[in-house]
């Protein structure tokens, strides 16, 4: 059953940009949706099944998960036994420069980690010992520093030679200008003409492409952007009744059903969690 499911957001101290979640799911899916930053996962116990990019993947103990910035997923526990992982979720600002560094180039800004699923050790156990370092709240600030600089090294490591303007043609120009309008207008009363004409596309072409490019539409890639925005908000401390109505939601109980399905509780429980 749903009410089984537990879910513990951690921010860090020392990291601003960075978020941990310890998660025991049994019942619960999350609905389509994108984050931000980039995420690491792993999963600890069960099974963890979820769609990216298209590819249907499967999860078993012990395994990596990684996902871009805006990479559509899903999410929900496989098999028989109840699914535990462990998520970091890190902005692009925090974790870009140490690719940089650990790729030896001046800018990061369009590294694209091809592989969703694998089998690291290694890997593993730097996203493991960031997540104990800000669950337990142990550690210095250079202690969790270092403990995201090997993650950032050994995601430069699979990701072989670091070729900043391939990596940077493998997005479509348009649709990129569509999705900064978006994240620009995040609060404001967007139509689908609007988003299009910034793309410099017809409404329907644009609605085809951006479909196929990203798996969901462009009106549930809106809304999965304001309950980002509004999660940053309650992250700082906003209002939840401010939020609600500053990112068009209808009413509380509208943004409690749309949070709940990304982030597992509700938006009022994952403030108290995270501003404890």
């Amino acid at each position: 059953m749903e009410q089984q499911s537990q879910f513990r957001f951690i921010k860090s101290t020392h990291l601003l940009e960075v978020t941990a979640l310890e998660a025991a799911m049994d019942g619960f899916t999350y609905d389509k949706h994108a984050h931000e930053e980039y995420a690491f996962g792993v999963t600890l116990s069960g099974r963890q099944d979820f769609f990216s990019n298209g590819v249907y993947h499967r999860s078993p103990p012990g395994h990596v998960i990684q996902l871009n910035p805006d990479e559509v997923h899903d999410g929900n526990s496989g098999g028989d036994d109840p699914l535990n992982y462990v998520m970091l979720y890190v902005h692009p600002r925090q974790i870009e420069p140490l690719f940089a560094d650990a790729a030896g180039v001046e800018s990061a800004k369009d590294i694209r980690m091809s592989e969703t699923l694998m089998h690291d050790p290694v890997l593993r156990g730097y996203i493991n010992e960031l997540v104990r370092l800000m669950a337990h709240n142990v550690g210095s600030r250079i202690e969790q520093e270092h403990a995201l600089y090997q993650i950032a090294s050994r995601v430069v490591q699979r990701v072989g030679k670091f070729e900043p303007n391939e990596l940077a043609r493998r997005a479509d120009g348009l649709l990129r200008r569509a999705k900064d309008f978006i994240h620009n207008h995040v609060d404001a009363d967007l139509s689908l003409e609007d988003i299009s004409e910034a793309a410099n596309l017809s409404k329907y072409h644009f609605l085809r492409l951006f479909r196929r490019q990203y798996g969901i539409t462009p009106h549930q890639y809106v809304i999965n952007c304001r309950i980002n925005a509004a999660r940053t908000e309650l992250d700082a401390g906003a209002s939840l009744n401010d939020v609600v109505y500053r990112y068009g939601f209808s009413d509380l109980s509208h943004f409690n059903r749309r949070f709940k399905r990304i982030y597992g509780m509700t938006p009022k429980r994952y403030q108290a969690s995270v501003t404890a």
